[in-house]
């Protein structure tokens, strides 16, 4: 059986403890640490991810390892969209380049659902994707400390 950390702020989630939910999950998913980072959600976490479906942590593990691998220097933001009980809707965009050098600017949306644990136990992502030339990149790595701004759309 799969140990479960109980992760911090809990549901019912208010606006600060929904922001540093959001924050949390910008800065594990910029460590590109897929280990790491599936240990925020359920053992039997549900996500749709464009099209794919993942169910469980090994699966989170496996989709994130092939994710890292293709998307180069990914660099991440996410920002607070709303919030009820133990829900919470972000918009994010993210940078990365492909092996052939070919940069990406990524947008999107996430619908996240809570266990009492704090844990997320779904993830629905919608994402869509914009070539951009190296030059018009605006995300050059985690967020630094202090900088809560949001990146324009």
């Amino acid at each position: 059986m799969t140990e479960v950390q109980p992760r911090p702020p809990f549901p019912p989630f208010d606006v600060e403890a929904a922001a540093k939910k959001v924050l949390a999950a910008e800065n594990a998913w910029n460590t590109r640490d897929p280990q790491k980072v599936s240990l925020a959600y359920t053992p039997d976490t549900v996500w749709r991810n464009r099209d794919t479906w993942v169910q469980g942590r090994e699966e989170v593990v496996a989709f994130l390892s092939a994710k890292w691998e293709r998307e180069l220097d990914y660099a991440l933001r996410k920002s607070l969209w709303a919030f009820a009980g133990n829900r919470i809707a972000v918009r994010f965009q993210y940078e990365c380049r492909d092996a052939e050098g070919q940069w990406w600017r990524c947008y999107g949306n996430e619908n996240w659902e809570f266990a009492d644990s704090g844990l997320m136990r779904r993830r629905e992502a919608s994402i869509n994707d914009l070539r951009i030339t190296e030059a018009e990149r605006r995300i050059h790595g985690p967020r630094s400390e202090g900088d809560d701004s949001d990146l324009p759309i």
